[in-house]
This record gives C-alpha cells, structure tokens and sequence, in this order.
C-alpha cells in the first residue's frame, strides 16, 4: 500500500502496532492510548468494599509514580502482613485504578487481613524494560522507607500496626514477571530492604516468553488472550531489537544468567490449565524448584484461563485461590 502524503509530501504516520485498538505505536514512534478500557475491563464496576479503606500515594515523585494503600477495617490486635501486589498488563497496559485490579485487592485486603500495596509502574513502549523492574523496586525501596521513617505515611501506624517483617509480593502476569525479577534481585533475606523482610513471592500466570514455543502457547486462544498479542507486548516491551529470548521475558533464555547460585524466599507459581502461558510458568517452577535450596512450589487450576481471579472474584477457583495464598502465607511467615 501507498503511504498516503502530507500536503508538503511528507509521509504520514503508519500504524506499525495496533493492540486492541487501546494502544498504537506510529512509525514514527508516536504512542497513541485510548482512555477507554471498557474493552479490557468488561465494564466492571468499582466494587464497594465496606471492611476495605483505601487510598493513593505517591511512592516516586521524579516518575510521578502512585500506588494504592488498601487497609482492612476489622482486626483483631495483632498486627497485620503487608501485601504488595503488582497489576498485569503486558508492560504495556494497566494502572491500580483498573476496576478489575481495584477490586481484587479489595479482596485480598479483606480475605488476607492484610495491608495492600498496589503500585503503578511506567508502561511500555514510551518506558521500555528494565523500566517496569526499576520502579518496582522503588517501590519495595519506599515500604522500607515507611518502615524507618518518623514521618511515614499514617496508615502504618495507630491500630494494630503492620508487620514490615511479614512482607509478601503478589504479581499478576507481567506482575508476575517483575515479582521473579525482585525475587532474584534482593534475594533471601532482602537484607537491602531490611526492616522489611520479604516472606515470599506469589506468581500469579507470570507473564515469560521465548522463541521456542510451548504447546500451551500453540494451543486454542483464550476467551481474552491470544498469542499474537502476547508477541506484541513483547515487541513493544522489550528493549528494541531483542528478542523473546532475552532474559527479561525468559529467565532460562540462552543469554539468561544463571541462578542455582541464587538464594531466594519462598515462591508459589500459580496458572490457569487452559492458559496460553501454564507450560512456561510451570517449567519455570519445576527447573527452580530442582535447584538446591529453592522452596518453590507450582499449583495448577484446571480450566481456568488467564486472570480468572480477576474476572471472576466472586467464583469457587478465585475463592480456593485466595485460601492457598493465605495458608502460603502462614506458612512462612515465622521462619527466620
């Protein structure tokens, strides 16, 4: 096809990514971005959560970067584990404020009596990887900040308090990835952080990728997923010119580093059975959990697609999900 001509006879811009109509990348590295997200969101409301207050903060002020505090009305007097949950999206799609996200951790807040953190991170293809990694631990850098801090944010003090030493870090698909990103950048112990101490780390449809493809990856499209989205993301995710390959999107890559000589917390990797992205985050957990030292365990939800806690919260599996959190968390929150 001809590109069509300016009036000077210059060339116009061509779409040389189009995602869903909600995100499109020119061929002049223009980004354009819908504000509708109802195509996504299913037109969720935002649920009204009466045992759940929450509220926004800023948490990086040079990116502008926000996150959401949910914090459970009804506790006893103990006090309460921090959750901090990073939100799906590709890279390239996705805030706190998404009705689907908002509401899921209302729900862990309330399930989980538990103080949630959700944090924003720039988004690709205007903030190509390792830009998502960077602010997450920003993030995780501002919890410590709370922690030590005379003047941290109310919300971590009165009551019974939150725990910084009972730390846990949820990630959502590409959340998922950036939770395998912190988990191996501050490691067991997370002594940089410290007094927050990371307890675990929960996968959730962690969002990995490779040249290669899984069977999974060639089966049936997903209701809301196929697969020449997720080779998208990836080109629009990834740093130019890289491949599925790199270690960003495959942790066991050619080029990846290794990391049996890593010690990590404790990891729950969770997928859906009818997920475009179960093979690859199940050989992720079992190449892990053959290494030394490593305490990972894989937990697969049969017929379930990708998000299904998201989608359907209210359902007997997000219900059952939300139970095998809470008895992980348990589980590990005691150990030195």
């Amino acid at each position: 096809k001809r590109n069509k001509m300016g009036s000077l006879g210059e060339e116009q811009p061509q779409v040389a990514e189009d995602c869903m109509g909600l995100l499109q990348l020119l061929s002049n590295g223009t980004v354009l971005r819908s504000k509708s997200i109802d195509l996504i969101t299913q037109q969720i409301p935002l649920a009204n959560h009466e045992t759940v207050l929450f509220k926004d903060s800023v948490f990086h002020k040079p990116n502008n970067l926000h996150l959401r505090l949910y914090k459970p009305v009804l506790v006893s007097n103990r006090t309460i584990p921090v959750v901090v949950f990073f939100h799906g999206g590709g890279f390239c799609f996705g805030s706190r404020s998404w009705p689907h996200f908002h509401n899921f951790c209302l729900t862990l807040a309330s399930s989980l009596h538990a103080l949630v953190v959700a944090p924003d991170y720039r988004l690709a293809p205007e903030h190509r990887l390792p830009a998502a990694f960077e602010d997450a631990e920003a993030a995780l850098v501002w919890l410590r900040d709370q922690a030590v801090s005379s003047d941290c944010d109310h919300w971590f003090e009165g009551g019974p308090g939150v725990d910084f030493d009972r730390v846990y870090v949820l990630g959502d698909s590409s959340g998922g990835n950036i939770a395998h990103h912190l988990a191996f950048r501050f490691g067991s112990g997370s002594v940089e952080l410290s007094p927050v101490r990371v307890r675990g780390y929960v996968l959730l449809g962690p969002f990995f990728g490779g040249e290669e493809r899984t069977k999974s990856e060639d089966g049936p499209s997903e209701k809301k997923l196929n697969l020449d989205l997720l080779d998208k993301f990836w080109r629009l995710s990834l740093p130019e010119g890289a491949t599925r390959d790199h270690p960003m999107a495959n942790p066991f890559g050619p080029t990846s580093p290794a990391l049996e000589s890593i010690s990590i917390e404790p990891m729950l990797v969770i997928a859906g059975g009818s997920e475009l992205l179960k093979d690859r985050a199940k050989e992720y957990a079992y190449k892990l959990k053959k290494m030394r030292g490593k305490k990972v365990d894989y937990i697969e939800f049969e017929n379930e697609e990708h998000g299904f806690y998201n989608n359907s919260p209210s359902s007997d599996a997000a219900q059952q999900l939300l139970r095998i959190i809470g008895d992980f968390m348990d589980n590990f929150s005691n150990i030195i």
